[in-house]
């Protein structure tokens, strides 16, 4: 797992000096809510997202500088949610990344600013992006705001993690389980895929695969995450832990266990790095990141 870590830090460091430059300082007392979007977006984290974007883009001969702000806007994107998702009305959580959330480090009228703020900016920028065609562009722009949406996106997944409830059937609630993940979790996981696909102009059989090759990676991804719920150590997670059973959340592991879970999220990674067998040599860290989603510590 050592290649792929470093793969991934190297990338983040590159990633991260290119990102600060997004958020240049604006005078007067409207700054406040820039420095939150900035606290927020650059407060650490995997990068996994662009990462998979970026190395997806690159099996079709796309370098960094082209999907720079494809990666960038969807880092944003992300952040807005993660700061909205730690609200007191959300998940009422105080860590992020092991740092104060946003409503903590600021106050929670400047945290849901910043996320309206970090929301709208990842398409103004995705959008002045001139160093990508403009009809990709506006393919790039309407998978992302169907990720993010309310009809099957993250907004809709948000919905399903506070609401929903047992329903005492067993396929009723399997059927819940897994479409929470693909809206709250996969569909960035999946748009990061097909945004590669898209930039590298890939044809429609090889964006299949991605898109199938980031499902797997998505369950798996949100069984690690609810094995570390259950399991992790604060201090590496970076978040309150426990919250999942306290807060009786539909998840892989309160459903199936942990076992099971755990072999469930084997047998994805393994389907997944099957899907890319077809790029060959390309697909390397790709097949590598597959396996790193559930073996990592935070």
């Amino acid at each position: 797992m050592t290649d792929i870590v470093e793969s991934l830090n190297t990338f983040s460091q590159k990633f991260n000096a290119d990102l600060e430059k997004c958020f240049p300082f604006v005078d007067g007392a409207e700054n406040r809510v820039i420095e939150a979007m900035k606290y927020s977006v650059m407060n650490g984290g995997k990068r996994l997202r662009p990462y998979l974007l970026c190395e997806c883009a690159g099996l079709f001969g796309v370098p960094y500088e082209m999907a720079f702000k494809a990666a960038a806007s969807l880092e944003m994107l992300h952040s807005y949610s993660l700061i909205h998702d730690d609200l007191p009305a959300m998940d009422n959580d105080d860590l992020r990344r092991g740092k104060p959330t946003c409503h903590k480090q600021f106050d929670e009228a400047t945290a849901i600013l910043a996320g309206d703020g970090l929301l709208t900016y990842a398409f103004e920028y995705l959008a002045n992006a001139l160093e990508i065609r403009p009809e990709m562009r506006l393919t790039l722009l309407q998978l992302l705001a169907s990720a993010a949406g309310s009809f099957g996106g993250m907004v809709s997944g948000q919905t399903l993690d506070i609401y929903a409830v047992p329903t005492g059937s067993k396929e009723a609630d399997e059927a819940i389980i897994a479409r929470l993940e693909e809206m709250k979790t996969g569909r960035l996981l999946r748009y990061a895929c097909e945004a590669g696909a898209v930039l590298g102009q890939a044809p429609l059989p090889l964006r299949q695969i991605l898109i199938s090759y980031s499902r797997k990676i998505g369950q798996a991804f949100q069984i690690a995450d609810d094995i570390l719920d259950r399991e992790g150590d604060q201090k590496l997670v970076g978040k309150t832990l426990h919250k999942d059973d306290s807060q009786n959340k539909f998840t892989f592991v309160a459903y199936y266990g942990i076992e099971p879970a755990r072999q469930k999220a084997a047998e994805l990674v393994q389907q997944a790095v099957a899907e890319i067998a077809v790029f060959g040599s390309k697909a390397e860290n790709l097949q590598k990141l597959a396996q790193y989603i559930i073996d990592r510590k935070y």
